[in-house]
């Protein structure tokens, strides 16, 4: 059986991006249409207040820097959580050892089909938890068929 990979949901990566690009045209237009006949010279006040989009969609950048790099790995026997970009954390749990898996889901998640998925395995604090994936409860019900898989080998 191949493995089944599971990372954070791009939708609002992608939201985000289009956001900072709206608002970019949004200002150049409006700037230039107000400042234009108003200030001696509208280039350097556009130039200055197109700044704001830009650092919002460096903001943006760094949270899809943070979905590539964070991801669930579902092997037949066991799950592997992998996370960091600079330095690694990998958390390894046999599949058979997984009690629960909860999704959980807003109402905004719910309309874009995402949510946040909770991994209960035995053990003291044994949680992984991983925020805004695509298709939440098809992952959870996997997932918690391969760990009825295991448990009965």
């Amino acid at each position: 059986m191949l493995a089944m990979e599971i990372r954070p949901s791009v939708k609002f990566v992608m939201l985000g991006y289009a956001g900072c690009v709206l608002l970019e045209i949004a200002l150049a237009v409006l700037l230039y249409s107000y400042l234009y006949s108003r200030v001696s010279n509208p280039q350097d006040v556009m130039l200055a207040l197109s700044i704001i989009p830009l650092v919002l969609a460096l903001f943006v950048a760094v949270r899809h820097i943070q979905r590539r790099v964070t991801k669930i790995t579902v092997l037949p026997d066991r799950l592997r959580y992998e996370s960091g970009f600079f330095s690694k954390t990998t958390r390894t749990v046999e599949l058979a050892k997984v009690q629960d898996v909860s999704v959980k889901q807003t109402l905004t998640q719910r309309m874009m089909n995402v949510g946040d998925i909770s991994l209960e395995t035995a053990g003291g604090s044994s949680r992984v938890v991983m925020a805004v994936i695509d298709r939440p409860q098809a992952a959870a019900d996997h997932i918690l068929e391969l760990a009825r898989a295991a448990g009965k080998a």
